[in-house]
Order: structure tokens, then C-alpha cells, then sequence
């Protein structure tokens, strides 16, 4: 039986927000990276009423997607279904890949390995290893059923090889997936999949330039290609091509993929460009939506410091530690700030928290020496340059030579 969910006071306003904000005017992109963070957090049903409440206004495939992955987490198989099959109604085998899982989740093997086909044989065909590592499937993994399946090639030759010279380009064995590239190469030489090999392999070869010109005929050849889009915005942020980056991501934004993370990479492209102002709103829009995230405050400040705002950067640094107080990286951020603005002591301070952490970190002792020697502490400086060196920073040199000789 399906289950009634009624939407709550906080729901009600949270909908009502997000129309006075920058998220709102992505449509369904907008509601579906909320409901995605709202089940991060715990909140699935918070999340179905906001997507029931689009729903109401709006009927899209996505959205009830969406829906039903969030009623897949909580339980409810047959809210699911019935969501999935609407999808389906609403693009053909849109819907497929979750009603695998859903039945999988429910101990039909048939059924489910008949969704599973009809995904495999469509435009929204999953990986072999998103498959593999789907907990939903590993319930009948050792059943006859899911064996005889496989018997079939639901994968082609260049589609497999591409998978393994990934696998093996992240694993960093270049050697072996250079030789999976000759046979691909020989055997499909005008595959996309072979020209996506060559920029993961230009990019893990350090060959930024040929990896971007190889990323620019793939985006080329399937313009609305997210997988493609990545990939060039990767390349050219690997080329120091910052600009050309944060416009890759600006189109995936714009082309309504879901995924706040594109938000953070492409401030990160602005934070390298020194357009603060734009790195910011991107890490604001971000924090929305995970508002605990480490990276993300980390971020804020780091733009914030190289801008000049050391006492803005030392909020978010602030807001980070007491969200993450043993976190060695986050007391390195603030210490870096109050160095910045020479508060010698607290520097000291945020310094020697890390070290407790992490003692064999080299840059640490260096800075903690700096701020020492900017307080006026010169043994206490000279000690944690001799430390420095003694575990291979060699920046430490200088000041040993010029302040600690004598000592």
C-alpha cells in the first residue's frame, strides 16, 4: 500500500524560499539537488514532499525519478513502481533502472533482470560497474538467473576496453592501459570510446594540451554529452585553461545536471581566474544545500584570504573548525589566514592544534617557526625551522642560515 506522506510547516516554508533564491531558477534541477540533500541529511521524507509539491505544478521523468529513488531509501517499493512506470510513460525506458532495483529489492529476479535488459538497451544504459556495485543486485548475484544474464553481451568490445583502461588510468598502471588502448586503436579506430581512452590517458600523461584537443572533438561530436563536457572541463582545468573550464561547467549547469558538485568545481575555476564575487555565489549556492561541508567553507576562505578579507576567511575558517574540530586541515587554513595578518599568536596557536594532529608535517613547522619569529620567539622559531628541515622541507634553509647559527 502506498504510503501518505503530508507535507510539513518547514516544508511548506522551505518551498516558499526557494523561490527567493538563485537555485530556484534551475527548475527541476533546482528541486531535485535539495531533495538530494535533504536525504544526505536524514530528511527523506522531507524530500518526497518537495518533489510532490513539483509534481503538483509539473510532470517530468526526472522529477519522479527522483521521488522514487527517495522512496526506494525509505521502504516503499510500491510508491516507487508506480513512479518509475510513470517515468517510463512519460520517456521511454526512463524509469527501467529503477525498477530493477526495485524489484530486486522485492526478491523478483525476473522481473527485475527484464527492467535491467530494457535499461541495457537504452539511451540511459548504467555502466558495468555502476551495476556491480549496486547493493540491489548483489541479493541474487550468485543465482542461476543473474548468471544466464550475463552469458549475453549487453557491453561491445570498445565499450568494455574503455572501462578497463579507466580502471587501470586510476589505478595509475598506464602501461597496461596504454597496451588495452593499442587494441582498441587497431580494432575501432574512429570509436568515441578510443578518443575518451586518449584523454584520460593524455591527462594521467601529464599531455594537457593533447588531452584538451582530444576533448574538443569529443564534446564536438555530442555537444549535450554529459560524460564528454566532464571530461574537456577536467582537461582544461588540467591545462590551467581556468576560464575555458569554469565555461564547461557553466554549460553543464546550465543544461540542468543535477549535481551541486559542479557548483564547487566551477568556483574553484574563479578562484583561479580572481573573479571573487562569482566564486563566492557558487560556494554560497553550494552551502545551501550542504551547509557543513568542509571543502566547500574551506573554499570560501581560501578565496576570501587571496583577495585580502583575512577577517572574512577567518569566519569561514572558524565556522569549519567548530564543525570539524579535529580536522588537522582546517586548523591549517585558519593558521594560514592569521599568519596572513600577522596575529603572530593565534597563528602559533592554530599551528601547534595541527601539529598535534599530524606532527610529522613539515609546511606546518615551517609556518609555526615564521609566526615565532614574526612574535619575536627566535629559539622557539629555530627549533620548529630545524624540525622543518628534518623532515625534508627544504624552505627551511634560509631561515636556519640567516637566524639560527648562533643558536
Amino acid at each position: 500500500m502506498i504510503r501518505k506522506f503530508h507535507i510539513s510547516v518547514s516544508a511548506v516554508v522551505f518551498l516558499f524560499c526557494i523561490f527567493c533564491n538563485p537555485l530556484a531558477a534551475q527548475g527541476d534541477a533546482g528541486i531535485i539537488l535539495r531533495s538530494r540533500a535533504m536525504i544526505k541529511a536524514g530528511k527523506t521524507a522531507d524530500a518526497v514532499n518537495i518533489l510532490t509539491a513539483e509534481l503538483e505544478r509539473t510532470r517530468s521523468e526526472k522529477l519522479l525519478t527522483q521521488r522514487a529513488d527517495a522512496y526506494l531509501l525509505s521502504g516503499n517499493l510500491s510508491a516507487a513502481i508506480n513512479d518509475l512506470n510513470e517515468a517510463n510513460k512519460l520517456s521511454e525506458h526512463s524509469g527501467d533502472y529503477g525498477l530493477a532495483q526495485a524489484y530486486a529489492m522485492k526478491g523478483d529476479v525476473k522481473t527485475s533482470l527484464y527492467h535491467l535488459s530494457q535499461n541495457l538497451g537504452s539511451s540511459y544504459k548504467k555502466t558495468e560497474k555502476e551495476l556491480m556495485l549496486n547493493p540491489a543486485f548483489s541479493r541474487f548475484e550468485n543465482s542461476p538467473e543473474w548468471r544466464q544474464f550475463w552469458k549475453k553481451d549487453w557491453y561491445s568490445f570498445p565499450e568494455r576496453a574503455a572501462a578497463e583502461i579507466e580502471y587501470n588510468v586510476n589505478s595509475g598502471n598506464n602501461a597496461e592501459a596504454l597496451n588495452i588502448l593499442k587494441e582498441l586503436a587497431n580494432n575501432y579506430p574512429e570509436s568515441e570510446e578510443l578518443l575518451y581512452s586518449e584523454v584520460l590517458i593524455f591527462i594521467s600523461s601529464k599531455q594537457f594540451n593533447d588531452a584538451v584537443s582530444a576533448a574538443l572533438k569529443l564534446s564536438e561530436s555530442d555537444p549535450g554529452n554529459e560524460k564528454y563536457l566532464r571530461i574537456l572541463a577536467k582537461a582544461q582545468y588540467a591545462q590551467l585553461n581556468y576560464a575555458g573550464a569554469s565555461a564547461t561547467y557553466t554549460r553543464l549547469i546550465d543544461a540542468g545536471v543535477p549535481d551541486a558538485d559542479l557548483f564547487l568545481q566551477r568556483a574553484g575555476c574563479y578562484r583561479k581566474t580572481r573573479e571573487k564575487e562569482k566564486s563566492l555565489r557558487d560556494i554560497e549556492k553550494y552551502l545551501e544545500l550542504y551547509p557543513e561541508d568542509k571543502t566547500a567553507l574551506s573554499l570560501a576562505g581560501k578565496v576570501e584570504s587571496e583577495s585580502g578579507d583575512n577577517l572574512k576567511a577567518i569566519e569561514y575558517f572558524s565556522r569549519n573548525l567548530s564543525l570539524h574540530p579535529d580536522d588537522k586541515e582546517c586548523y591549517i587554513d585558519r593558521a594560514n589566514s592569521y599568519l596572513a595578518a600577522k596575529s603572530w599568536a593565534w597563528a602559533v596557536k592554530d599551528y601547534s592544534m595541527s601539529l598535534d594532529l599530524n606532527p610529522e608535517d613539515p609546511d606546518a613547522w615551517l609556518n609555526k617557526g615564521l609566526a615565532q619569529l614574526g612574535s619575536g620567539k627566535t629559539a622557539d622559531a629555530c627549533h620548529d625551522f630545524r624540525k622543518a628541515y628534518s623532515l625534508g622541507n627544504q624552505k627551511a634553509t634560509p631561515y636556519i642560515s640567516k637566524h639560527c647559527l648562533d643558536r
